[in-house]
This record gives C-alpha cells, sequence and structure tokens, in this order.
C-alpha cells in the first residue's frame, strides 16, 4: 500500500509512515474475516480486542509525533532565510520563511522593486492515477503593484488576462518534465506580482520563484528549475535585460532549466541565424546554473524533505503481461497511416487487453486491495485459532502457527492497464521509428508531409487562404480595418497600449473528430495563437507606410500535429492575399526527438523527427517549433518531456529545421490560386494626411463636435487624429474619402495675404460690412468699404444672406483674424453697379490666378469653392504635405496621387489645397 511521509525527531524531518500504521490494522482485520468462515464468537471478540489495542497505540505515537512536529514548524517559522543570488549584471533576493508559512512552499523574490511572491501546495490525499502530472498554475498581476486599480465597475483584478495565461505556460511547462512519475498528489502553484517598477520584466522571475517554491515544498521533483530572459544588443548578450534595454534588442527569449539540461525555450527574433540563437541559449543556460547552484544551497538549509514514499508506479509485472497481450497487434496497428482509424484501432487494443486480464483475474474490482497489491499472505486458520496482532495474545489463549494459504495472483487496478498499455504502445512506436526508420505514416524522420496551399476560398474575406499539411489544416483569415479595430492592452503601468497586429487561433473539437467543449479559448489556443502572432510579427511594414490594424483568425480544421506552425504557413498566404505589403514570405515547422535510441535497438544518437505527428508528439521527447525563412528564425518555442537535452542536440535540430522550412516555402510558392497581393474591394479605405499639430484642435471641435459634423456628413467610418498632426480618414467607399479630406483641408489651411478665394458665401451682414466663408468653418469681415469701388451706404444694399463673390485676403490681425477685400478684384476703369443678386454667377467656372501684389511679389492663389463646399486651385506646392495612402490597390491607385504634395483633384471636384490648406 502506498504510504504519506510524514515527520520523525529534528526540524522538519518525517515520521515514518502515518499511513501505512493506519492502514495494517485495516488490512490484518479484512484478512482475518475472509479466512474465518467457522470461527467462533469467542474467538471474533479477542481480535476485535486485539485490533482496538493496536488502533490505541498507533494514536497515542501520532499524536506525540504531531505534536512534535508543530514544535519543529514553529521553530522554523520564526526564522526567515534570505540569500542574494548574482543574475547578469545584478542580483535578485530570495527570501524564504517570512510570508505563506503554512504553504507547502513559499518564496519572495526581488528583482530592483519588483517582486513576485509565490506558494507551492499540495492536496491531503492523493488523486486517480492518470497519464499527466495534476499541476495548475495560476499567476496574476495585481494592479496595486504598480499603484493603480482595474478601471472596470468592479475594483478587482478579474479573469485570467492573456498575457498572464501565456506567464502561466511559462511556469508549468519546465516543472513538468522534473516531477517523478507515480506522484498524483494534486499540486498548484500560486504567484503575484506585488510591486513592479516598469523595469524589472516579472516573467523570467516567476519562472524562477516557482521552481524555488518546489524545491523547497514536499513535492518529489527531481532537479532545481530556474529562468531566465537573455537580450541581444547589437553584438552583445544581456541577461535579464530592462524593458529598456529590451527595446533595442534583437531577441527575445526566456529559458528555463535545470544546472545540467534545458527545460524550455520561448523567444521572438528579426531574423536572427541558428548559431546566433545557440549562442544566446548557452549564455541563458549558464546564468540558470548559477542559480541553480545557489538554490540548492537554499534547500538544504530550510527545504522539506520529499514525498517520495508516495510515489505509485505499476509493477514491472504488468508490462510484461500487457506486452504479451497486445505485442503483435500494437505493430500492425501502428502502422495505419491515417489519424482516426489507427486511434479507435488501439483504442480497441485496449479495450481487448483489459477484457482478457479480467477474465484471467488480474484486475481487481475491490476497492480494498487499491489499484495494485500482492497477497501471498494470507492465513488459514483452524477452528480455534486467531491472528496474532502484534505479538500480543489474550490470557489463556494458545499460541497459534500460521499455515500459508495458496498464492493469489496479482491484482492491478483498471486505470495501472490503462498507464502500462500507453506507456507499452510508445515504446513499439519508438521501436519502429528507430529499428525501422520508418514512421506511423510512412515517412522517413527528415521527409515533410505532403503540402497543399489555396487562397481566395471566402470571397467577402479581406484575405484568407487554406493551408493544408498531412492530417493538419488552418483556415487562415485576415481582416483589415482603422485604430478602432486595434486591440486595446490593460497592463501594470499607466499607459493605453493597443496592438495594430494581433492573431487568434482556435482549436474546436471537430478537428480532431471529437465532441467537447465550445467556448472561451483555452490555455492552449492562447499560447498557440501568441507563438504564430509573434512569428509573423516581423514581416509586417511599418505603420507609416500600411496604416491599417490587422487581425488573422487561424481556425484549425484539421489537426494531426503541428497546427500552430500550420497557423504561420496560412497566416502568411492570408496576408499576402489581403494586400498586406509583407517583407517576404516564412514557414514554420515542428520538430521531435526520440532521446534513447539504443533502448530502441539505435546506436544511443538521438533521432530528430521533422514535421511530427500528433502521436510521435505524446510520445516523444520533443517539441521542438521553429519559425522563419531560409535566412533566419523569427519564432521559436520548445518543450522537453525527459529531463532535457543538450546543445549539440538543440544544434542537430535547428538544422534540421531549417531544410524543413525551406522545402515549405517552396511549397507556398506553388498556392493555387495565388494570393491576390491586392486590397480587396471590401476594405476599408484609410487615407493619411499629415497638417500643423496645433491645428488639431480645429478638426476635432469643441466635445469633438466638428470631427462628428465631418463624419455624419460624409459618410466615412472614422477619422482619427493624432497629437502630431496626423489624420486618418477610414471610408469605405472612395467618394466620401475625398468629401471629407477635402473638409479637414480647407478647416487646417493657412492663408497667405494675397490668396484669392472665388465663389465664397456670405455668411451674415452688419452694419459694418460682411463675414464671407472663403472655407468651411473659416470666415473673414469684407469691410463695407471693401465691398464695391462704389461707396455704400449699408452692405444690405448691396447684398444679402447667400450671395456668392470673390474675395483677396489683405490683412491677418494679430488675433488671426481675416480682412478679406472685394473692391480689390474690380477692374478700376470701370465702376461696378449696385446689385442685389449674386455676383458669382459669371466667375462659376473661372479659375484663373490673379496676377501678383506689387507690394508683397508672392504667389497668388485661386480657390473656387461649389456650393457643396468642394475647391479646387492652381498653385505653388508648400512644405506641408499631405501623405498619400501607399497601397497597391486598383480602387485606388487611380485616386491617389503619384508625388506627394502636388495638387490633389477627384471627378467628383474636391481637391486638397497644395496637399494641406494652410491655417494661421
Amino acid at each position: 500500500m502506498l504510504t504519506n511521509p510524514s515527520f520523525h525527531g529534528g526540524p522538519l524531518q518525517f515520521i515514518p509512515t502515518v499511513r501505512s500504521e493506519l492502514c495494517c490494522p485495516i488490512q490484518l482485520h479484512r484478512r482475518s474475516l475472509a479466512s474465518s468462515t467457522m470461527e467462533n464468537r469467542r474467538n471474533r471478540r479477542r481480535r476485535r480486542r486485539s485490533i482496538s489495542r493496536s488502533f490505541t497505540q498507533f494514536s497515542i505515537r501520532a499524536s506525540e509525533d504531531v505534536s512534535v512536529l508543530a514544535a519543529d514548524s514553529a521553530a522554523v517559522q520564526a526564522s526567515p532565510f534570505s540569500v542574494r543570488i548574482p543574475v547578469g549584471d545584478r542580483h535578485i533576493m530570495v527570501e524564504t520563511g517570512l510570508i505563506g508559512r503554512q504553504a507547502s512552499g513559499a518564496v519572495t523574490i526581488r528583482d530592483g522593486e519588483t517582486i513576485i511572491y509565490t506558494t507551492v501546495c499540495l492536496a491531503d490525499v492523493p488523486s486517480e492515477p492518470s497519464d499527466f502530472f495534476p499541476l495548475s498554475v495560476h499567476y496574476q498581476e495585481r494592479f496595486s503593484a504598480a499603484g493603480r486599480t482595474s478601471g472596470g465597475f468592479f475594483k478587482r483584478e478579474g479573469r485570467t488576462k492573456d498575457h498572464e495565461v501565456l506567464i502561466c505556460r511559462l511556469i508549468d511547462r519546465p516543472l513538468r518534465p522534473t516531477m517523478l512519475k507515480g506522484f498524483y498528489y494534486e499540486t498548484q502553484v500560486l504567484s503575484w506580482v506585488f510591486s513592479y517598477d516598469g523595469l524589472h520584466p516579472p516573467d523570467a522571475l516567476a519562472v524562477t520563484a516557482a521552481g524555488i517554491a518546489m524545491a523547497l515544498s514536499e513535492v518529489p521533483n527531481s532537479e532545481v528549475v530556474a529562468g531566465v530572459r537573455v537580450g541581444l544588443i547589437g553584438e552583445k548578450f544581456i541577461v535579464n535585460p530592462t524593458i529598456q534595454e529590451m527595446e533595442n534588442s534583437k531577441l527575445d527569449l526566456l529559458l528555463a532549466g535545470t544546472k545540467n539540461a534545458i527545460l524550455m525555450i520561448e523567444g521572438y527574433c528579426d531574423f536572427l541565424p541558428e548559431d546566433k540563437l545557440l549562442e544566446a541559449v548557452e549564455v541563458g543556460q549558464d546564468a540558470v546554473r548559477g542559480i541553480c547552484n545557489e538554490v540548492e544551497a537554499l534547500v538544504l538549509k530550510c527545504g522539506k524533505p520529499k514525498m517520495l514514499d508516495a510515489i505509485k508506479v505499476p509493477p514491472k509485472e504488468l508490462y510484461k503481461l500487457v506486452e504479451e497481450i497486445a505485442g503483435s497487434e500494437l505493430v500492425e496497428v501502428l502502422q495505419i497511416k491515417n489519424k482516426i482509424p489507427r486511434r479507435k484501432a488501439i483504442s480497441s487494443l485496449e479495450e481487448y487487453v483489459i477484457s482478457i486480464l479480467s477474465e484471467k483475474g488480474y484486475i481487481s474490482t475491490m476497492e480494498a486491495f487499491g489499484s495494485t497489491e500482492t497477497m501471498p499472505d494470507l492465513l488459514e486458520e483452524d477452528e480455534d485459532e486467531e491472528v496474532v496482532v502484534d505479538g500480543e495474545v489474550d490470557e489463556g489463549d494458545v499460541h497459534i502457527k500460521p499455515v500459508a494459504r495458496k498464492t493469489v495472483p496479482l491484482l492491478f487496478s483498471e486505470v495501472d492497464v490503462k498507464l502500462v498499455f500507453k506507456e507499452v504502445t510508445s515504446k513499439f512506436l519508438r521501436k519502429r521509428i528507430v529499428e525501422r526508420g520508418k514512421r506511423s505514416d510512412g515517412r522517413s524522420p527528415q521527409e515533410i508531409r505532403s503540402i497543399d496551399a489555396r487562397c481566395g476560398l471566402l470571397p467577402r474575406a479581406h484575405g484568407n487562404a487554406l493551408f493544408t499539411r498531412g492530417e493538419t489544416q488552418s483556415l487562415a483569415v485576415v481582416t483589415l480595418g482603422d485604430k478602432q479595430m486595434a486591440q486595446k492592452i490593460d497592463n501594470l503601468v499607466d499607459e493605453d497600449e493597443y496592438k495594430r497586429f494581433y492573431l487568434q487561433y482556435s482549436f474546436p473539437p471537430s478537428c480532431v473528430g471529437e465532441v467537447g467543449r465550445v467556448g472561451a479559448p483555452s490555455r492552449r489556443e492562447i499560447g498557440h495563437g501568441m507563438l504564430a502572432e509573434r512569428a509573423l510579427e516581423p514581416i509586417l511594414p511599418p505603420e507609416d507606410d500600411f496604416p491599417y490594424t490587422i487581425r488573422v483568425e487561424s481556425t484549425i480544421t484539421e489537426s494531426n500535429g503541428s497546427s500552430s506552425m500550420a497557423s504561420v504557413c496560412g497566416g502568411c498566404l492570408a496576408l499576402q492575399d489581403a494586400g498586406v505589403p509583407v517583407k517576404c514570405s516564412i514557414a514554420g515547422i515542428a520538430m521531435g526527438m526520440v532521446l534513447d535510441t539504443k533502448e530502441f535497438g539505435g546506436d544511443g544518437t538521438p533521432l530528430i523527427l521533422s514535421d511530427i505527428l500528433g502521436s510521435e508528439d505524446a510520445s516523444g521527447d520533443m517539441d521542438f517549433k521553429v519559425a522563419g525563412n531560409d535566412v533566419g528564425i523569427t519564432a521559436f518555442q520548445m518543450d522537453i518531456k525527459v529531463g532535457g537535452i543538450t546543445l549539440p542536440i538543440m544544434k542537430q535540430a535547428l538544422l534540421q529545421a531549417k531544410d524543413g522550412r525551406k522545402h515549405i516555402l517552396a511549397e507556398m510558392s506553388k498556392c493555387s490560386p495565388p494570393p491576390s497581393r491586392q486590397l480587396s474591394k471590401y476594405a476599408p479605405l484609410i487615407h493619411v494626411m499629415k497638417v500643423k499639430p496645433e491645428k488639431i484642435n480645429i478638426i476635432i471641435g469643441s466635445g469633438g463636435k466638428k470631427v462628428k459634423s465631418i463624419i455624419e456628413e460624409t459618410g466615412v467610418e472614422a477619422i482619427e487624429t493624432q497629437d502630431d498632426g496626423v489624420v486618418k480618414i477610414t471610408a469605405k467607399d472612395l467618394s466620401s474619402l475625398e468629401k471629407s479630406k477635402a473638409i479637414i483641408s480647407n478647416l487646417t489651411m493657412v492663408p497667405i495675404v494675397g490668396d484669392i478665394y472665388r465663389n465664397c458665401e456670405i455668411k451674415s451682414i452688419a452694419p459694418y460690412g460682411a463675414f464671407v466663408e472663403i472655407a468651411p468653418g473659416r470666415e473673414g469681415l469684407c469691410h463695407i468699404s471693401e465691398l464695391s469701388a462704389n461707396w455704400l451706404a449699408k452692405a444690405e444694399d448691396a447684398f444679402k444672406v447667400g450671395d456668392r463673390l470673390d474675395v483677396k485676403l489683405i490683412e491677418i490681425n494679430d488675433k488671426g483674424q481675416l480682412r478679406l477685400s472685394r473692391r480689390a478684384l474690380l477692374p478700376d476703369a470701370e465702376p461696378e453697379k449696385q446689385s442685389t443678386k449674386p455676383r458669382s454667377a459669371s466667375l462659376q467656372n473661372d479659375n484663373v490666378v490673379s496676377p501678383r501684389t506689387p507690394d508683397k511679389g508672392k504667389p497668388k492663389k485661386a480657390v473656387t469653392l461649389s456650393k457643396d463646399g468642394s475647391a479646387s486651385e492652381r498653385a505653388e506646392p508648400l512644405k506641408e504635405k499631405t501623405v498619400p495612402i501607399k497601397v497597391s490597390s486598383p480602387a485606388t491607385d487611380k485616386t491617389q496621387p503619384k508625388k506627394s504634395g502636388g495638387n490633389i483633384s477627384s471627378k467628383s471636384g474636391n481637391a486638397v489645397v497644395n496637399g494641406e490648406a494652410k491655417v494661421v
């Protein structure tokens, strides 16, 4: 039976086998009852008294031991211990024994003013045996760590955010390989960011804190785990760089491992060569080794003994029985190429093994026997004999001599049979690959599955691609939009962060032919989506060249290994189909490994597998995903299921992955139909223009009224303004885009003394003159003395509101007010006749530029405003320019200017004055 270690004498030492002592009287009682069908009542009473005394003595011993444990625990809790560990060019502070003293392991780790608190706790009783270690990890960033509160209605941290989920995965993945098989006590790791200085990132610290807390706890893990981040600034590798240093880094590598091996790496880079990545891994491994050595010394001083006696593994005899029953059939089943038939055949074979063992009496259905127990010591007694417990006999009883009955065969639980069957299946799969060089689908270790790629399947989507590699398939869809479509990130720092590019990955149960839950994205989906997103990010154009927000959706429609890398390939093709001017094409591939080939008939050299299947991922020793092109790497992620790998093995995997990427890129170039590489007619149009920063408020207006009125008047989707003077107009059609562009240009135009404005409307009349609108929202005063060449008693005598006339700008005062003149444009030789009719009829199509004024010597501008507020002009370009939309599309090429700063006109009559109207 399993025993849970308890404490014995000395500080934080185990008491020997409390649970086993508890079970011994029960077992003896059951065995005696099972073999005493002819016992008399007197013997039964004596046996019960004996068992009662045994329980009483055990209770006394247990209470004494618990008292010793409590005293020892209190002594340890009263003395916190801390240590400074050098990491890179600074130290981290690790402290235990002060906070969280009731947890199995608790540690506080500090870097600068960033503080992480992590605990490890385990359940009191074991869970049902399964094929995975029952470990759960939760990581949370408290807003109070940065002096903030949640922005929502409830001032409490809500559900786990995506980046917190990613850090949970970073903590979980390196811990699992160090857990010993057969330990089924549910274990929980909780990690909080209690202080954040905005300079030292918490994720690498959280990995190290979890590794230290696990090492201090009773959980029986094999080695200490630590994690570091490595950056590359120039040609120098930096361990645990600050956030400011990471802004200039070409590499973002997070590495976790033990002092002897690498357990997990994940990172992103800008087409970094394989040799540079290996150098970074070596630097990170050296730093991890230093941390682990210091932590081991800490564990010797204040760590708790491990629960090694709680480990329960199936007996070796069960492995032999399963191989005898299913060995030959497994060889045939593993040769089935297709996933679903192979999975069903393996499941049927498992049921067959269970049924055979049940018929032979090897599988126990009695809860009393546990999962595995040998029963050779059952006793046979005569009528007047009784079992002696702990050597005690009642007065008057006769000493007895137990006689052994026949041996009962081994009894196994059904769960143990399933666990052993899975391991035997994995063994036969590895043996087939190593001995024969053939995998389940018939490929060699380096061979890539057949690839098929298609674009343009969804006519209304902005861009889409269907990428198929063997039995793995991804449908990638691209949607383009403005900043309103950007993803807002709520982080610890008090700044709004928006992502203009994000990839969302979904893995419905139908992709593996199963029925399952459909709801919020799982942690696996979030992690795979982020990996594919970071892989594609380096090939995107700058925002100045392509001012769109880009969303990629990858829906896995079939899955048999490496669906995240299929998302990279499909996403790249979908971006090209959407007309995004990507820098190059990239591909992704997943690598597997059989580490100890000597056990399966090889020479002991690790065997690297390219483009692994799902079964090879589950039964293999490594899952190494690498994305990039034939020049360098953009993203990578490695999980190890054994004790770790070395740099030579990683080098071999990287070089083999590079060959695989080249092959996949060649197949992607054969995509049929190919990507359109043009904007879809259903994609929104975005125009970028530049105005003087101080004129942004004119566009926005009081309380945003002006910009809202422009949107309503023109029908555009949105108008985005920035403090640096950049204005982005988003519209569904070209006509509305041109209207809003003309209005904004006129609003922000800078008038120059001497400019001429034609066909301008009189907005209001005062006794001293008329107010004339020379551009939307921009008016000037034409004094009564400047309205006519002749003397006027009242302005109303000659003009009324709504009349149109040509005016010239003759003065701009200190307040920015404009003074206009109509008289300056009238012929001197021909006196003007007063009339109440509009003067603009004969000048409707007059675009003549007036001559230079002799006193100013500056070029004049003729601006004609139509009734709809549009304008046209001819003048020399100014320094301020409108930034044209930089999109190659038939829908926009004919209407966008070839040269920035020139006149922009359209068939609708709208125009931008010199690319940007100038406003005082």
